[in-house]
């Protein structure tokens, strides 16, 4: 999808918070994104904010634009080719052996 594209259709998701101002907004997503890419690294994926949405990204150079953290594992899973379940056992407890070396 060009970018373009990726700037029509956002739709409003529970993770956003309506009341928000735009810097705090930004703010939010950019927490969300450095969180998300504890477990999407594991994946070879990278989560950016950009224009009140994200990218994801692939070490190939494929890249998404998604509008919510809801729709970041499903495109994970495409542009991974695998699938992506941040709540597989296996992946909890690389997330939690990351998180201890810290």
């Amino acid at each position: 999808m060009c970018g373009l594209c990726g700037i029509f259709g956002l739709e409003a998701h529970w993770t956003d918070d309506p009341g928000a101002t735009p810097v705090s907004r930004q703010a939010d997503r950019a927490h969300r994104a450095r969180v998300a890419n504890t477990v999407l690294g594991l994946f070879g994926l990278k989560l950016t904010p950009w224009a009140d949405r994200f990218t994801l990204a692939g070490r190939t150079g494929k890249s998404a634009v998604v509008g919510h953290l809801g729709a970041v594992w499903p495109t994970a899973e495409k542009l991974a080719g695998r699938p992506c379940d941040p709540l597989d056992p296996a992946v909890i407890e690389r997330v939690e052996h990351l998180a201890a070396r810290r």
